[in-house]
């Protein structure tokens, strides 16, 4: 689907930026270099959003592709000079959120379900319908470009793994424009609730917001650690550094960072 003629009305009355490109290699990318060079001209909740983004990044050095027309990629930069350094690992986790919740506003009343797997994919009926890359700006740890692509009109034959799944696949026009919108909406108000709590995940509401969200805890899972390594275990909890409380045996271990597989 091209990118509609009126742009995305609803999003652009939430961000005070929201630039639209009809195609670019990475969104991440764009907003990283054009902030660097003029960080005034990007506010907190800038956006730059494509319909064909051609070289996307994943976490962990994966890449992201899509046939153009078939998802929606966005990346938002956020000001966060008012969070504490040690409270910023809940950027990423409060982003996974906030489109968990864009994406169920679009699932409401199919019998659907979206949920977020730790720290910050979200699933549609248990399958990938969007990845999140996180990244500060470099020379500043003040602003964070946070990417996702949303897979919105990908068929079922385009789908890059059997894991995947897309609005169309489930027989679902998504309205992109609500879905920019809703995203943004509740992406701002988790970071302001952080904000306004000193950087308190508990006190602010986020931790019980994210795992109320996240379809990882209580579940048996395998995480991929570097250096090839890998836990088994039972995901308890998420501790207030936004870590996942993995037990295995009868030890708890707090995961920072890893790539998390449900164990079906």
């Amino acid at each position: 689907m091209p990118i509609p003629a009126e742009g995305y009305p609803l999003a652009a009355s939430i961000s005070p930026r929201l630039q639209v490109v009809e195609t670019t290699d990475s969104t991440n990318a764009d907003v990283v270099a054009a902030a660097t060079a003029d960080l005034e001209s990007w506010p907190h909740l800038a956006a730059l959003v494509t319909t064909d983004q051609r070289a996307g990044r994943g976490r962990l050095g994966r890449v992201w592709t899509a046939p153009p027309g078939t998802a929606l990629a966005v990346s938002v930069l956020v000001r966060v000079e008012r969070l504490p350094a040690a409270s910023r690992g809940w950027i990423p986790l409060i982003a996974g959120a906030a489109m968990t919740r864009a994406v169920a506003a679009q699932l409401r009343g199919t019998g659907n379900t979206a949920e977020l797997k730790w720290p910050n994919d979200v699933l549609v009926d248990g399958a990938k319908i969007c990845g999140i890359l996180a990244e500060a700006l470099p020379g500043t740890m003040d602003a964070v470009v946070i990417g996702a692509g949303v897979n919105t009109r990908m068929t079922r034959a385009d789908l890059p793994v059997s894991t995947a799944t897309s609005f169309a696949a489930i027989g679902m026009e998504c309205d992109d424009d609500k879905l920019l919108a809703d995203y943004l909406e509740a992406l701002d108000e988790q970071l302001q609730a952080l904000f306004t709590a000193g950087g308190d995940a508990a006190a602010s509401g986020v931790l019980g917001e994210v795992e109320a969200l996240c379809a990882t805890v209580g579940r048996d899972v395998v995480v991929m650690l570097p250096a090839e390594r890998s836990l088994e275990g039972r995901a308890r909890r998420i501790d207030p550094d936004g870590r996942l409380v993995v037990v295995v045996d009868s030890d708890e271990i707090a995961v920072a960072a890893g790539d998390v597989q449900h164990v079906r």
